[in-house]
C-alpha cells in the first residue's frame, strides 16, 4: 500500500465523504426541479429538502462503500485512485459506522419533511434509496461485487432521483421526468464505468466482479460510449417528439468535452484514467446544469 501522509480529523471526514462525488446528488435534483418549474409547480422548500436528502444518502453510501471494500480487502495493495480513509487508518471502523448512521439519519429528516409535503410514497422512496446505498458494497450480497453497480447508479442517481424530485414538488408523476432522467443516470453511470475500467485488475484480484471484470476492458469501454450516446440522444428525442423546446439541446455545448473523455477512456488504462474520471464527473455536472436550464426555458 502506498504510504500517504497523516491528515487531520476534519480532512479525514471530508476525504471519506468524497466531496467531489456529491455532484451526482445535485444534478438530478436540478433537472427534476427544472421540469417542475417548466410545469409551473416548482416549490423551493421541497427542492431544498430533496437536495439535502440526496446529499446525505450519497455521503452515507460513500461511507458504506469505504467500509465494505475495507472489510473485503478490496483496498489492499496498489491503488490507482485516491486512498481510502479506513485503509489509510485516518478513521476507525467504529467512526465510519457512526458516520453512516448520522448521514442516513440526516437524510431521514428530509424524508420526514417531504412525507408531510408529498405523502407517504416519499418514505418508500427514501427507504429504498438508503437500503440500496447499504447494499451497494455491504451485506451478504453486495451489488457492486456482483456486477449490479451500474444498474444501481442508473436507477437511484438517475430515475429515482429525478422522478422523486419532480414528484415532491408537483405531487404527480411524469413521463417527461422519466425521460429526462436517462441522460442524468447515463452520465452518472459513465463515471462508475471509468472507475471500474481503471481498477479492473485490482477488483478482479479482490474478487470484486464488476461489469468491467465480467465483460472485459473492451466491452466496458464500449459501454461507456453507449452511455454517452444515450445522454446526448435523449434531448434530441425530447425535441423531435415535441416534449421539449430547442433549449433542451443546450447540453450539445459539452460535446467537445465528451469526445475528449471518450478518447481517454478508449486509449488509457490504470492511473491515467483518473483524469478521465474527473473529466466525466465534470461532464455530468455541466451537461446536467445546461439540460436543467434548457428544460426550464421550454
Amino acid at each position: 500500500m502506498t504510504k500517504v501522509r497523516a491528515v487531520g480529523r476534519a480532512q479525514a471526514w471530508i476525504h471519506a465523504a468524497r466531496i467531489p462525488t456529491l455532484a451526482a446528488a445535485f444534478v438530478p435534483v436540478a433537472v427534476g426541479s427544472a421540469l417542475a418549474a417548466r410545469d409551473g409547480a416548482f416549490r423551493l422548500a421541497p427542492a431544498l429538502a430533496a437536495l439535502w436528502g440526496a446529499l446525505f444518502i450519497q455521503i452515507g453510501t460513500n461511507l458504506v462503500n469505504d467500509l465494505g471494500d475495507f472489510r473485503r480487502g478490496a483496498d489492499v495493495g496498489p491503488r490507482f485512485g485516491p486512498p481510502r480513509a479506513l485503509a489509510m487508518g485516518w478513521l476507525t471502523v467504529r467512526e465510519v459506522r457512526a458516520g453512516i448512521l448520522v448521514s442516513f439519519g440526516l437524510a431521514a429528516l428530509a424524508g420526514i419533511f417531504l412525507a408531510r409535503e408529498a405523502g407517504p410514497v416519499v418514505i418508500a422512496i427514501g427507504i429504498a434509496s438508503i437500503l440500496a446505498g447499504v447494499a451497494y458494497t455491504a451485506g451478504p450480497w453486495p451489488l457492486a461485487y456482483h456486477g449490479w453497480g451500474e444498474l444501481f447508479v442508473f436507477l437511484f442517481f438517475g430515475v429515482v432521483a429525478v422522478c422523486g424530485t419532480y414528484y415532491v414538488e408537483t405531487r404527480s408523476w411524469s413521463l417527461d421526468a422519466f425521460l429526462a432522467s436517462i441522460p442524468v443516470g447515463s452520465l452518472a453511470t459513465a463515471i462508475l464505468v471509468v472507475n471500474n475500467v481503471r481498477d479492473l485488475e485490482g477488483d478482479r484480484d479482490a474478487g470484486k466482479r464488476t461489469l468491467a471484470v465480467r465483460m472485459g476492458r473492451r466491452a466496458a469501454r464500449a459501454g461507456y460510449l453507449l452511455l454517452l450516446a444515450a445522454a446526448y440522444l435523449t434531448p434530441l428525442a425530447l425535441l423531435l417528439t415535441g416534449r421539449a423546446a430547442a433549449w433542451a439541446l443546450l447540453p450539445v455545448l459539452t460535446l467537445p468535452l465528451a469526445l475528449r473523455e471518450s478518447r481517454r477512456v478508449t486509449r488509457e488504462q490504470g492511473a491515467p484514467l483518473n483524469a478521465a474520471l474527473f473529466g466525466t464527473a465534470r461532464l455530468h455536472v455541466l451537461f446536467g446544469l445546461l439540460f436543467a436550464a434548457g428544460l426550464a426555458l421550454a
